[in-house]
């Protein structure tokens, strides 16, 4: 097998940041602890995370922290995990009560051994968060559910404020990033919810700096809007051990702004971009800029 190459060790100046830590940071981190929750700021070493919990924020990962695939830019663990926790959806809940949180994001590991790949788990912690927090908003980042049509309506039934679902890179890419994944499958399910509910938005992501080139990345941007795709996010990927897909480049922040307005010129209703920005990141902010 041909190894990758590595490319550049040394991370420019822009991907170097302070950590925010002190009492919020940890009393957040407490609490999620506490309440045997997890977070996919931390499972997939998220750069925001230090940030996030100093701002009473997080992205709750629900069913599990092992995940059925097995991407190869992804941190989550893989191998086999148990059956999901049935009081999990009420601890989220209740864990974004304590935290004073009016915006949450959910998300979760793939679970390709569940029937329906979690899509009742995810709409049961969506209905638990609003009972619990009726003005709350809730954002969730699925997974394709193997393009299980049932599925995502489950989803769509309990209705979450965004839905999002990430194309990740572009398609010529597909078979080293994601080889458990399908491109159009993905470009499906946001069409799919599109036409289910119109009065949802709908929320992509992609990471820059796995190989794609320029043409690429507005084709992955044609494709989305074609789809109905109305929030874009786009982030540096970051190599997380060395046993992941290496950092083909670097993207700069003004290559970032460049995109942005590329992006937002071909019809996206908002766009975040930056070397820091995530599919989470500043969710409520792209949510209500994109509202107004």
């Amino acid at each position: 097998m041909n190894k990758e190459k590595k490319i550049q060790v040394r991370k420019p100046r822009w991907l170097r940041r302070k950590l925010p830590t002190g009492p919020e940071y940890e009393k957040i981190r407490s609490l999620l602890k506490k309440d045997r929750l997890n977070t996919v700021c931390r499972e997939a070493k998220c750069p925001n995370m230090w940030e996030c919990f100093s701002k009473h924020t997080a992205t709750f990962l629900i069913m599990g922290s092992h995940c059925t695939r097995n991407c190869r830019f992804c941190a989550v663990d893989h191998g086999p995990e148990g059956k999901p926790d049935p009081g999990e959806p009420a601890r989220v809940a209740d864990a974004a009560l304590n935290m004073k949180l009016r915006y949450i994001v959910v998300t979760s590991v793939t679970r390709d051994d569940l029937p329906d790949g979690g899509a009742s788990i995810f709409a049961e912690t969506i209905l638990k968060i609003k009972k619990k927090i009726p003005d709350a908003l809730v954002e969730v980042l699925i997974p394709d559910f193997q393009g299980d049509a049932a599925a995502l309506k489950t989803v769509l039934g309990a209705e979450p404020d965004v839905l999002n679902h990430n194309i990740e890179t572009a398609q010529r890419l597909y078979g080293k990033v994601r080889p458990e994944a399908i491109y159009t499958r993905s470009l499906e399910l946001i069409k799919r919810s599109r036409q289910y509910t119109s009065a949802i938005p709908t929320k992509s992501g992609m990471m820059l700096g796995l190989g794609e080139t320029p043409e690429e990345i507005i084709e992955t941007f044609k494709d989305l809007i074609d789809a109905g795709c109305q929030l874009l996010t786009l982030g540096q990927y970051l190599q997380p051990s060395k046993d992941h897909l290496p950092v083909q480049r670097f993207v700069p922040p003004e290559e970032f702004e460049d995109l942005k307005n590329t992006a937002r010129d071909m019809g996206f209703s908002e766009v975040a971009g930056g070397p820091f920005v995530r599919s989470s990141y500043q969710a409520r902010e792209l949510f209500e800029s994109a509202s107004h």
